[in-house]
């Protein structure tokens, strides 16, 4: 009966007086995320050899099944407060199996890996962070404050492995990781691209400086303008001479998104700002120069080329990260004004009477004005409103966009509701009853016998 007691007061607090880690010992199982860390090696000195063994093993749970990495980025934040992102994957990158093995690009037996990175971990410092779509699903800190589990010691060589049954991590000596995940590119029917590891063919094509709320709103584009898919591992975005690490794929003609999580880029600069794309060994691939003047809410971005192959940038007020550029010289105005297109200002919408404008010319119905219909930008071959893309050969589409016209829709997010404390209740009573049943099965018996 005291067992039974007991019982009761545990499945009471669970449910009013706090959580499941309050509640029950270190060894209660825990329930990890779709993808997990694993296992953590910062990295030794041996036989005069550095970095050996650094490395990173994340965990799947639904390893049954091919898996989108699109949304998934491993951040790691050093002794000094400062995060950097290690791994950023793209969304074109597809996993199998259990396990997925990630090795410093410099330490020894990084070829084996399936993903590389650049940055070095400490002995001391954490968390290591996994990010799903800007949500943190798991992280591990070896500080030893806070919480934080003991520092890793040169003297005595430990790897961070997680206990799979409790969650929590202990320092092994001698651990072996394994590798059974299988990365794999996603590959559409029409096309069976050519995949190569060398940061070649990616260019700068957008950027956003001048956020409205958050400065983790800013990020750089980069557009890969040739016919086969690219590897970014290797690749560094270079801004106020300092280097930031890329990693990820992109197709060919398609987008790669870096936002300023580890950095922060000059939101209107007085002077022009300089960033560069360079490669392991410095050599700078591309480089983009934005300028004072930068507008608030709006991106400075490649548009199109011109007939001799030079590229058109301007600024927009319609960003878009990961897509096709889209040219909108105007903001997008309130509900009862429209632009007027003298000033960049939003007005107060007024009647316009008729009017016939001239030969090559049409009228604004946003200012009632005769305006210059504009010539051909010079691009040839390719139907009206298209360009040819020097590199690749293909016309694509040049996607304009007034203000006044299609106003931009942002984008929302809500917040679901499942009933968590009723499922939490609903799990907790029927543990209790198995529980009940199983521990007085005995007595329940000999009721039972008795009654019959």
């Amino acid at each position: 009966m005291k067992k039974f007691l007991l019982f009761l007061l545990i499945v009471v607090g669970a449910i009013f007086g706090g959580s499941f880690d309050e509640v029950f010992a270190d060894d209660t199982v825990k329930t990890l995320p779709e993808f997990f860390i694993k296992s953590v090696n910062p990295g030794y000195t041996v036989d005069g050899i550095q970095n050996v063994g650094e490395m990173i093993e994340i965990g799947r749970n639904n390893s049954d099944e091919m898996e989108s990495l699109a949304g998934l980025t491993i951040g790691y934040i050093n002794s000094s407060g400062n995060e950097t992102i290690l791994v950023d994957f793209s969304k074109y990158i597809w996993v199998a199996g259990e396990t997925i093995q990630l090795h410093l690009a410099s330490s020894p037996g990084s070829e084996l890996a399936q993903v590389v990175y650049t940055k070095t971990m400490a002995f001391k410092a954490g968390p290591l962070r996994l990010i799903w779509n800007g949500e943190v699903i798991d992280s591990v800190c070896w500080t030893g404050k806070d919480g934080c589990y003991v520092p890793f010691s040169s003297g005595n060589p430990t790897t961070l492995v997680r206990d799979m049954v409790t969650g929590n991590f202990e320092h092994v000596s001698n651990y072996e990781s394994s590798s059974d995940g299988a990365l794999e590119e996603m590959k559409t029917e029409e096309s069976d691209e050519k995949v190569v590891s060398e940061c070649k063919g990616v260019v700068f094509s957008e950027v956003f400086s001048y956020y409205e709320t958050l400065s983790g709103e800013q990020f750089v584009e980069l557009y890969n303008n040739s016919v086969e898919s690219i590897f970014l591992d290797g690749c560094f975005l270079k801004y106020k001479n300092k280097t930031y690490p890329l990693s990820g794929m992109v197709k060919s003609e398609g987008y790669f998104v870096r936002f300023a999580t580890d950095f922060k880029l000059t939101k209107n600069p007085a002077s022009s700002n300089v960033l560069e794309l360079i490669d392991a060994d410095g050599a700078v691939l591309d480089r983009l120069e934005y300028f004072n003047g930068q507008r608030k809410g709006a991106s400075y971005a490649l548009i199109g080329y011109d007939s001799s192959g030079g590229e058109i940038w301007k600024t927009t007020y319609a960003p878009t990260p990961g897509e096709p550029n889209n040219y909108q010289e105007f903001r997008t105005c309130e509900e009862g004004k429209i632009i007027n297109e003298e000033t960049g200002n939003c007005v107060k919408i007024t009647s316009i009477a008729e009017k016939i404008c001239g030969e090559g010319q049409y009228l604004n119905i946003l200012t009632g004005r005769c305006r210059k219909i504009p010539e051909d930008s010079g691009i040839k071959e390719c139907k009206e409103g298209y360009y040819r893309n020097p590199e690749t050969g293909r016309c694509r589409k040049i996607n304009e966009n007034s203000g006044a016209d299609f106003a931009l829709v942002p984008e929302t997010y809500t917040e679901e509701s499942n009933f968590v404390a009723l499922y939490l209740v609903l799990g907790v009573l029927g543990v209790g009853l198995v529980y009940i049943v199983y521990e007085f099965r005995h007595e329940i018996m000999r009721m039972v016998r008795k009654v019959i």
